[in-house]
């Protein structure tokens, strides 16, 4: 187990919270760029610039959840980027705790979403250490108890689901990060096709035709399944197999 790392399984790193902060991935980057590595959990009640793929604004109001998980890893980059397939696995955990088992599904890479409306962003980024390890910063943001209406997709609160009120963001990222724990774990001892295992359970669109919209180009084809590092495997139309590696994938026109 990478050191640092608590000893014990279910034993989740410490979590630091604060009322507000720009962004609770940029907190960790701050950190990591003046040598601390975690791991630690930053959140925040309220994020004033937060960020979700791409660049694209993701807005926290209170009620909801924005946590970040600072952390070090030996691992390549590559591999290291595999961390946000767990933590679409920890965040499916909360939503089903919350919502019951089944309402939450994951799409490729990492939007978790419910009653297929995406409910969960996550984000994750990194950077080199002077001792030649990485930096990860795991940023979650899950709506509890508020959906922003102005956004490219359909989004959804859990509260939308839910006949009493949605966990407080503290009590969430208890849960959520104890699943995270769990996910890791197995990660760090059973490999990713334990992680690509229980994401292809939860997933959403495979075997559906899909958009894949890449960086510089638009491919359509049917979804397959992950490969062995986490892409997205795409049957073209003529028999050619695509390897999604980095972009945004519509199933069904949405």
């Amino acid at each position: 187990m990478p050191s640092g790392w608590p000893e014990r399984l279910g034993v989740h790193p410490p979590i630091e919270a604060y009322d507000a902060l720009d962004s609770t991935n940029a907190e960790a980057r701050r950190r990591a760029e003046a040598g601390e590595g975690g791991p630690v959990w930053i959140t925040a009640a309220v994020q004033t610039a937060g960020r979700g793929r791409r660049g694209r604004a993701w807005s926290t109001q209170r009620g909801n959840l924005a946590a970040t998980l600072l952390t070090t890893t030996d691992r390549p980059a590559a591999e290291a980027a595999q961390m946000s397939f767990v933590a679409a696995l920890a965040a499916c955990d909360l939503a089903d705790t919350c919502l019951g088992p089944g309402a939450a599904r994951l799409k490729w890479p990492n939007d978790v979403l419910v009653h297929g409306r995406k409910a969960v962003g996550i984000l994750v980024e990194s950077g080199a250490r002077p001792d030649g390890r990485l930096w990860l910063a795991v940023g979650i943001g899950v709506n509890l108890a508020h959906a922003p209406q102005d956004v490219e997709r359909p989004a959804t609160a859990f509260a939308d689901h839910m006949a009493i009120r949605p966990p407080e963001p503290a009590a969430a990222l208890a849960v959520l990060a104890d699943a995270f724990e769990r996910w890791r774990n197995a990660w760090t001892t059973q490999g990713f096709p334990t992680i690509a295992a229980g994401w292809s359970d939860r997933a959403t669109g495979l075997g559906q035709r899909c958009e894949a919209r890449l960086p510089n180009r638009t491919v359509t084809g049917v979804a397959e399944g992950l490969d062995s590092d986490g892409a997205l495997r795409l049957r073209l139309d003529d028999g050619a197999l695509e390897r999604i590696t980095a972009g945004d994938v519509f199933f069904g026109g949405a």
